[in-house]
């Protein structure tokens, strides 16, 4: 029989630390951006779909880079699904990933399950992990859920069993969803039945894809004879598949930069992907018609490939490539989802024998024939219809608790979503400001030097905003709404009239800079940085006046080592190297000590004309743990310093050089 229990993984982990505590009012730098020029060609429901609302901010998410890359071993609660053929490893506090699933018959773990746990800078809101199966909702790129909890109930499945049910709130774009894992007895084959919702009476842009880590060693199949191509250097081509530029570029390790291959897959094609070794054995994935996408991601064979390879694991574990699904053609693009609808599918994950060399479309005849023969297309259309009768059963035991967010979100609209409870009984802390809004019509007194904490921004929140009393803590999450809609110019009044009363300047000052700057007003915006640092420094519980931060007060740690970043940021950008200096010195020491904060050193001292104390401050060694994916600040700064190649350890490099 099926069967549903916890256990507890561990594993060598570096620990994620505190949420940056400004709010984002930019997006963070995201490389899946379409060069302008590749826009003419595209079909007309792809230049459509790639246009409809873009992301302007993160918000109401918070940016995760508290994290760094000591490692040390810890105990993860883990959820396991298992039958007498498959056996599905699931970490509810990560966002549900499937971290293994491993075939008992023939003993082969199908996916790549990373050995370690190591957050990079690769999610829209920061803090990502590599490996396994993830469900990434919300926009273009890794979901802000990737090193979040969701919830977790057992529910009965539609063969009598029992399914694991995961849901949660998806905050950037206000919509629940649901993810159910389904081991029909005897069954080779993980059913896995997604479905989002849309409660709100107006459309919404929505965004899935399945991410599926499996070794690199492959050559991945997909039914297609084309691909959209996109690189780092953000060109999008149509190409054909499997050769390109006379390489077969279905085996990853054939490709020398990271990219996507997007494969155009014909209308009346099944849809699947498949990921098999030299015997032809591994894994493959299929689904109903709805997921309509399939995408190849490769790392390449490159220095930089090579080295984001090690950043997320460990040297000498094998490299990785992902094969993926998705509701459009490309991850560019958003989907339309009416109001008060939803959009669901059936997926199902299994092991797949078939050849996998030789010419292209007798390999996909083959391995078509197959995947029908072990899982026939009908059957997975028969395993949706039969699931959807039990979407919306009321989940049993709970096996973990989520965020509280869905809750105070179904407290203010009265929604009803079967299958998917929201109880009262997971609001918590972040949510208790905003339970008082809504029930009392005011948000609570702060103390005097209190930080403001995160601001719920969808337009119910800001109608509430504007209604309440005019305090400073109000103005300033008004204003933040205000900048989340596009109303920048009343976001900017909102904060300024906030200043007027306020007893702590600097979030109202550090706003007021992002607009500056995003205005192009950056003398401005660098007085207005210093000027807030200069407030934070200045408050109580820090006697010194140095920036040190009293011992265990991790938020305050937190808040002056970003603020503190972003000030030097805006002072050097307009030359004044002093004032950058003066707040560097009012870091605290173990905040000048993480890598990102040597770089930032490194920098200055190259501002300030020490290029050899800039060398050396590269030749003692540093890590980045927070570097963004395709950044190359480190290349360019490294550069500054002489003619010497990058040293391997900073070579990030994911385009081609002279892209």
């Amino acid at each position: 029989m099926t069967t549903i229990r916890r256990e507890v993984l561990t594993l060598p982990a570096a620990p994620l630390g505190p949420d940056n505590p400004l709010p984002p009012l930019c997006p963070l730098d995201e490389a899946h951006r379409i060069d302008e020029r590749d826009r003419a060609g595209l079909p007309r429901d792809m230049a459509r779909q790639v246009d409809h609302e873009p992301l302007r901010s993160l918000l109401p998410l918070r940016v995760r880079d508290g994290y760094d890359r000591l490692r040390q071993d810890r105990e993860f609660d883990a959820l396991v699904i298992e039958n007498d053929r498959l056996r599905a490893t699931v970490l509810p506090g990560l966002g549900g990933r499937v971290a293994s699933l491993h075939h008992k018959p023939t003993g082969r773990e199908l996916l790549y399950a990373n050995p370690v746990f190591q957050p990079a800078n690769f999610a829209l809101n920061g803090a990502w992990y590599s490996g396994g199966i993830e469900w990434n909702i919300g926009a273009t790129g890794h979901t802000g859920l990737s090193c979040s909890p969701v919830h977790a109930a057992r529910v009965p499945a539609p063969d009598g069993g029992e399914m694991l049910r995961l849901w949660e709130w998806e905050r950037l774009r206000d919509l629940p969803f649901q993810v159910d894992l389904w081991l029909p007895e005897g069954s080779d084959f993980l059913y896995v039945g997604a479905r989002i919702r849309n409660p709100h009476e107006r459309p919404a842009a929505t965004y899935w894809w399945s991410n599926i880590a499996v070794p690199e060693d492959r050559r991945v199949l997909a039914p297609a004879d084309e691909a959209w191509l996109f690189g780092y250097e953000r060109r999008l081509r149509r190409v054909p598949v499997p050769v390109h530029d006379g390489v077969d570029r279905t085996y990853p390790r054939n490709s020398t930069h990271p990219a996507d291959w997007f494969y155009e897959v014909p209308q009346d094609r099944r849809r699947w992907i498949a990921a098999l070794d030299e015997e032809g054995r591994g894994l493959v994935q299929t689904s109903t018609d709805v997921l309509r996408g399939r995408k190849l991601f490769v790392w390449g064979t490159g220095p930089g490939g090579r080295r984001w390879q090690e950043w997320l694991t460990e040297p000498g574990t094998g490299g990785y490539c992902e094969i993926q699904a998705g509701l459009a053609r490309t991850q560019l693009e958003h989907v339309r989802l009416e109001a008060e609808s939803e959009v669901s599918w059936l997926e199902a994950y299994g092991p797949l024998d078939a050849p996998a060399e030789g010419e292209w479309h007798a390999v996909l005849r083959g391995a078509e024939d197959r995947l029908e023969a072990v899982l026939p297309r009908a059957d997975v259309e028969a395993a949706y219809a039969a699931w959807q009768e039990y979407a919306d059963a009321e989940p049993g035991e709970s096996l973990a608790a989520g965020s509280g967010w869905g809750a105070l979100e179904v407290l203010r609209a009265g929604w009803k979503l079967p299958g998917t409870p929201f109880a009262e009984s997971t609001l918590g802390e972040e949510q208790r400001p905003w339970l008082e809004l809504l029930r009392a019509g005011a948000l609570p007194a702060q103390g005097r030097h209190e930080p403001p904490g995160g601001t719920l921004v969808a337009r119910p929140w800001r109608d509430m905003l504007e209604t309440t009393a005019a305090t400073p803590v109000a103005e300033y999450h008004l204003g933040v709404a205000q900048w989340h809609g596009g109303d920048r110019a009343q976001a900017v009044r909102s904060w300024e009239r906030g200043l007027k009363n306020a007893d702590a300047l600097w979030p109202l000052l550090r706003c007021l800079a992002v607009a500056d700057r995003e205005d192009g007003h950056h003398e401005r915006a660098a007085d207005r940085y210093a000027a807030a640092f200069d407030d934070l420094c200045a408050q109580p519980g820090d006697e010194t006046g140095t920036g040190g931060d009293p011992a265990g007060d991790e938020d305050r740690a937190a808040v002056t080592a970003a603020l503190g970043r972003e000030a030097i940021e805006a002072l050097l950008a307009v030359g004044r190297t002093a004032d950058a200096r003066a707040v560097w010195e009012r870091l605290r020491p173990a905040t000048r000590a993480r890598g990102r904060f040597r770089l930032i050193e490194a920098a200055l001292l190259v501002a300030e004309g020490r290029l050899g104390e800039a060398r050396a401050v590269f030749d003692e060694g540093f890590e980045v743990a927070d570097l963004r994916e395709g950044d190359e600040v480190v290349g360019r700064l490294w550069a500054r310093l002489g003619d010497e190649p990058l040293p391997a350890r900073h070579d990030f490099r994911m385009r081609p050089d002279g892209e």
